[in-house]
């Protein structure tokens, strides 16, 4: 037996949980905080047998993966300089989501 803790962003949780639920994995989910940038997290741990560990991480990196966004910011601009495209927005790719991931041995399980 196996225990998957999955670090993961919570805009990503929602679809995460139904996708491995769906799948039959019993998912806990805590609220956790990262700690360089104090962003607010969730932690998932599931337990599972040791052959539905890659069926739960396909589902983790579909769901909770880092992937390319575009944003849209505004050009920095010295001040007073407003010339033509100064209300203009500048498209800037960037890495979101993400989601780290420990996949440990159970030595014992019990269910009361």
């Amino acid at each position: 037996m196996k225990m998957i803790f999955a670090m993961l962003h919570s805009e990503d949780v929602d679809e995460t949980v139904e996708e491995l639920n769906k799948e039959k994995y019993w998912v806990t989910k805590l609220s956790t905080t990262g700690g360089f940038l104090k962003n607010k997290n969730v932690t998932l741990v599931i337990g599972t047998e040791d052959e539905q560990v890659p069926g739960a991480l396909r589902i983790l990196k579909e769901c909770a993966g880092a992937r390319q966004s575009v944003k849209y910011t505004m050009p920095s601009m010295s001040t007073g300089s407003l010339g033509p495209g100064a209300n203009s927005m500048i498209p800037i790719d960037m890495q979101v989501g993400g989601c780290t991931v420990f996949v440990v041995d159970v030595d014992q399980y019990e269910k009361f």
